[in-house]
């Protein structure tokens, strides 16, 4: 039974310890490559909220000119501000999702591996 533990422990900190190196990875690779300022950020930031911003304001507008032009019992500028944001959050959901796996991809590829990592220790 203790050397079931034992291997259950030995196993817990095995995988905690490539999730530690792996994070360490990324940490230190995007140190050295220190391509996104903060600039970049509040840009991205920017990028996010006009794609939600535009198409809930031309929702509004054209709702706004329907209201004027072709008066119902429905308000079209409610309607379409809020066809308008839900198409936005859509885009933005869409467009954030596509760089996450950009991101991704590119960790992915430029992760050394550990067993290589040990093997450089090692020599």
């Amino acid at each position: 039974m203790e050397n079931k533990q034992d291997e259950i422990r030995s196993k817990a900190q095995r995988e905690y310890s490539q999730h530690i190196e792996r994070k360490t990875s990324l940490k230190l690779k995007a140190r050295r490559e220190n391509k996104a300022p903060v600039w970049f950020g509040l840009g991205m930031m920017g990028m996010i909220g006009w794609s939600i911003v535009l198409p809930t304001l031309l929702g509004v507008a054209l709702g706004r000119w329907l209201d004027v032009n072709h008066p119902g019992s429905y308000s079209w500028t409610l309607m379409l501000l809020a066809a308008g944001l839900a198409l936005g959050c859509l885009n933005a959901w869409h467009w954030i999702k596509k760089e996450e796996k950009e991101i991704n991809k590119s960790t992915d590829t430029d992760e050394v591996p550990v067993k290589d990592r040990e093997e450089k220790v090692d020599e």
